[in-house]
C-alpha cells in the first residue's frame, strides 16, 4: 500500500529530478500529455500548468494515490504502464521514478516509440541506487529466515532492471529517437529519527510493506533501522547525508 503523506513528506527531495527532467522537454503545444505512475497527483498539476492546452492522462497502479490526486482535481485513473499504450495524439510522455517497477520496461520502450507520432518526446528518470547500503541492508535483512517465506515472492530480495545513462540512449536511439541522458548523484540532506528509514518506506519498501500485517511491519523496520543507522551515520549537527543517484533519458521520435 503506498502512502502518499509519506511519499509527499519528501516533496523537495522527489520531486527536484521531475523538475530537471521536464526542464529537457521542448514541446510548446502538445495535445496529449501522459504521466506515467502520477502518484499523489502533486506533479501532474505541474504539467498541467505547462501545457494547459494538452489533455492529462494520469494513472498509477496504487488506489491510495489515485485517491490522493483526485482530491487535487487531477482526473488520475488506476492503470499500470505494463498494460498502457499510447493514444495516436500523444506528444508527451513523462516517465518519473515509476518504471523501476516494470521488470519488462526496457522492451516496452521500443513499442511505446514506434506507437507515438513523429515529433513526441518520451523522458524518464529512474532510481540508479539498488546498489546502495540502503538496499543491500533491505535485501540482507529480507534474505533472513525470518523473513523470507514472506517476501521472495515479492522481487525485493533482487536489484531492479535499471539501465545506466547509455544503457538508455542506445534502446531509444536504435527505435528512432534523438537521445539527451545523463545521471546524477543528489546529496540529500535528512534530519529526524530514523530518517533514512523514513525515506525508503516511501518507496524501496513499498513491496515489504504490500506483503507484511502490521505485527510484521513493525518487526521488520525495528530490525533494519539500526541497519541503515550504521550505513548512514548521524552526524554531528544532528543531520544524515542520503547520496541518491538517478538516471534520466529524454528522447524525441523522429521523422
Amino acid at each position: 500500500m503506498w502512502d502518499p503523506e509519506k511519499y509527499r513528506s519528501f516533496g523537495d527531495h522527489r520531486s527536484r529530478p521531475f523538475f530537471e527532467l521536464i526542464d529537457r522537454i521542448d514541446a510548446e503545444q502538445p495535445r496529449r500529455v501522459v504521466d506515467l505512475g502520477c502518484g499523489p497527483g502533486h506533479l501532474s498539476a505541474v504539467l498541467t500548468a505547462r501545457w494547459p492546452g494538452a489533455h492529462l492522462e494520469a494513472f498509477d497502479s496504487s488506489p491510495e494515490m489515485v485517491a490522493a490526486a483526485r482530491e487535487l482535481g487531477v482526473e488520475a485513473e488506476v492503470g499500470s504502464a505494463q498494460d498502457w499504450h499510447p493514444a495516436p495524439d500523444t506528444d508527451v510522455v513523462v516517465a518519473n521514478a515509476v518504471l523501476q517497477w516494470v521488470p519488462t520496461h526496457v522492451e516496452l520502450l521500443p513499442e511505446w516509440v514506434a506507437a507515438l507520432p513523429a515529433g513526441a518526446w518520451l523522458a524518464l528518470q529512474v532510481p540508479g541506487n539498488f546498489d546502495a547500503p540502503s538496499h543491500e541492508a533491505i535485501r540482507e535483512l529480507a534474505a533472513r529466515e525470518e523473513w523470507r517465506p514472506h517476501l521472495a515472492s515479492t522481487g525485493i530480495l533482487q536489484p531492479r532492471d535499471v539501465l545506466d545513462p547509455e544503457g538508455y540512449a542506445s534502446v531509444l536511439t536504435a527505435a528512432g529517437c534523438t537521445v539527451d541522458a545523463w545521471e546524477t548523484t543528489y546529496l540529500q540532506r535528512l534530519s529526524g529519527e530514523d530518517p533514512v528509514l523514513e525515506w525508503v518506506s516511501g518507496t524501496a519498501l513499498r513491496p515489504v510493506r504490500n506483503a507484511l500485517d502490521d505485527a510484521g511491519w513493525a518487526r521488520f523496520t525495528t530490525q533494519l533501522a539500526p541497519l541503515l543507522a550504521t550505513a548512514y551515520p548521524r552526524r554531528t549537527d544532528g543531520t544524515t547525508w542520503l547520496p541518491f543517484r538517478r538516471v534520466f533519458a529524454v528522447a524525441r521520435k523522429l521523422g
